[in-house]
């Protein structure tokens, strides 16, 4: 009778999360079961206590995995920021779950370490540009980096009532607008 030979563990981490993905996006954490995620990733729920001590845990690995995939794959440009917000715009349109993500984490979650030390890196590189005068001291380097970002999530985060009053725009236009706004918010 042929042995049985688990899974290595970072595929079933990694299966969790991608299962915790989509139950997070749709439920929030507090919405979420445990027993679905599991079930979608083709675990249990011993698992999800083994590897992240819980749905709490599990919600927190799957932010800061996406805070950290999503700042390497878009690195901060400080030189071009109008072009970074268009590439964090692409960057949503390709995975619109991460700004839905990024809603349940606002209204459920809590600073997290690693998130923290993604921003204070990202405010750092702002503040250095801003004292060799490449970027305007208008705003302080943490108000700045959170009106880009914000600006390249607008589309992405519209409320219902806003999003019907401009759904009329293109998606070509509408990253241009992103572009176009943090290009004049930064004087470029």
């Amino acid at each position: 009778m042929p042995r049985f030979t688990p899974p290595p563990a970072d595929a079933v981490r990694s299966r969790l999360l991608d299962a915790a993905r989509d139950e997070f996006t749709e439920y929030g954490s507090a919405g979420a079961k445990v027993e679905r995620i599991a079930a979608a990733a083709g675990s249990n729920k011993a698992q999800v206590f083994h590897y992240f001590g819980g749905k709490d845990g599990l919600f927190e690995a799957l932010w800061v995995q996406t805070v950290t995939d999503i700042a390497a794959r878009v690195p901060l440009d400080v030189d071009d920021l109008a072009g970074y917000a268009g590439r964090l715009h692409d960057e949503y349109v390709r995975r619109p779950w991460v700004p839905r993500l990024a809603t349940w984490h606002r209204l459920e979650g809590a600073p997290l370490d690693a998130v923290v030390a993604v921003r204070r890196d990202a405010v750092a590189a702002i503040e250095q540009a801003q004292r060799a005068g490449a970027l305007p001291r208008t705003y302080r380097p943490a108000v700045l980096l959170g009106l880009v970002e914000h600006l390249a999530a607008f589309w992405s985060e519209a409320s219902p009532e806003s999003a019907a009053l401009v759904e009329a725009v293109a998606a070509p236009r509408r990253r241009q607008a992103v572009v176009d706004a943090v290009a004049a918010l930064v004087g470029a």
